[in-house]
């Protein structure tokens, strides 16, 4: 690791002879197929060399988590669904959302969902059974998942979303506020925007889901060191999970964390659209726009220690201030809260 942020620390002061030295050296230290800092470090010197290429924003919209296409069988997993299997993140978010949504949404009979991640709609398929089997009838559920309104989500607007009168709304930011553009960007502060916009619609219930790591507003130094003790973290949870020469752990890395790394590490502007806070900014961002803390279920703290359970000893959860953090060993790595 040392030697990857040295080499970043001569990029940002412009010495390219030493860079270009640096990185055929660091190139012949780091793996795909090696230990959890050689498998970053290959990713990281990507990122590094296509920050002096300026081919960043290439290789992240060439690299997507999502199904191939065409797949041989239904043993072709998505990669999104391999991460979602072999690591508790987006068990611990779903989880955490749904026990907040469906508190506080119980004595409600019609309900519309806004859902602003782009996924493969898992979260649901819990939560819809829990108000199938509500005692006095299930409820009417509409859910609205913001990619099947046809517009970026930083675009949308209150008219499309085509809220009804006599709905309970809640609505669900797993995972995807970060990489909404925000007053660091440019003029326009989609971030704050949405937020505001939400507010308008009086949800019961607002859920936000995020990695907690600071690579918004950081200079590139400070945020590429960021990148490698947050991602190091992650990549050594997987290494317990799946083998090194596994095909299926290196596709899900190349797929749905190098891209992320790439990113981070070689954009700017608006073509860096990796753009995490940590907790204390959302809370913020949120109390600015008009919400107040929500709290989380104490039933589903239970269930998430159960699903930790299941996983390695290192895992650890913690809830504080109202929210909830997962974390590999000391380093916190995903939040999860709420607010009305």
């Amino acid at each position: 690791m040392e030697g990857l942020c040295i080499c970043a620390r001569f990029l940002e002061d412009g010495d390219m002879f030493t860079v270009d030295w640096l990185i055929a050296e660091l190139r012949g230290l780091v793996s795909v197929s090696g230990e959890p800092i050689q498998r970053l470090g290959a990713y990281a010197v990507e990122g590094l060399v296509a920050r002096l290429a300026s081919s960043g924003s290439a290789i992240y919209n060439a690299l997507r988590c999502k199904e191939p296409v065409l797949p041989a069988s239904m043993e072709l997993l998505s990669y999104m669904h391999v991460l979602y299997e072999i690591c508790p993140y987006f068990k611990f978010g779903y989880m955490s959302a749904n026990g907040a949504i469906a508190e506080a949404i119980k004595e409600e009979n019609r309900i519309h969902i806004i859902d602003f991640q782009i996924s493969q709609g898992t979260q649901w398929i819990t939560l819809i059974k829990a108000l199938a089997d509500r005692p006095g009838g299930p409820p009417h559920i509409r859910i609205t998942e913001f990619h099947a309104v046809g517009i970026p989500a930083s675009e949308i607007q209150v008219e499309n979303l085509k809220i009804q009168p006599g709905e309970a709304i809640a609505v669900n930011f797993a995972l995807v506020l970060h990489h909404m553009p925000d007053e660091s960007v440019g003029t326009q502060n989609h971030r704050d925007r949405l937020l505001r916009m939400v507010k308008g619609l009086y949800p019961k219930v607002v859920t936000l889901v995020e990695q907690e790591s600071n690579t918004n507003t950081a200079p590139f130094f400070a945020r590429f060191v960021e990148t490698l003790n947050y991602y190091s973290a992650i990549f050594e949870s997987i290494d317990v999970a799946l083998p090194r020469e596994h095909r299926e752990r290196i596709n899900v890395e190349q797929h749905c964390l190098a891209r992320e790394v790439v990113n981070i590490i070689a954009c700017e502007g608006v073509e860096r659209v990796e753009r995490h806070e940590l907790l204390g900014k959302w809370r913020s961002r949120f109390a600015m726009a008009g919400f107040k803390p929500y709290p989380l279920s104490s039933y589903v703290n239970g269930a998430i220690k159960a699903l930790l359970g299941k996983y390695s000893s290192k895992y650890t959860l913690e809830e504080k201030d109202g929210a909830l953090y997962l974390g590999w060993m000391d380093r916190h790595l995903v939040s999860s809260c709420a607010w009305r």
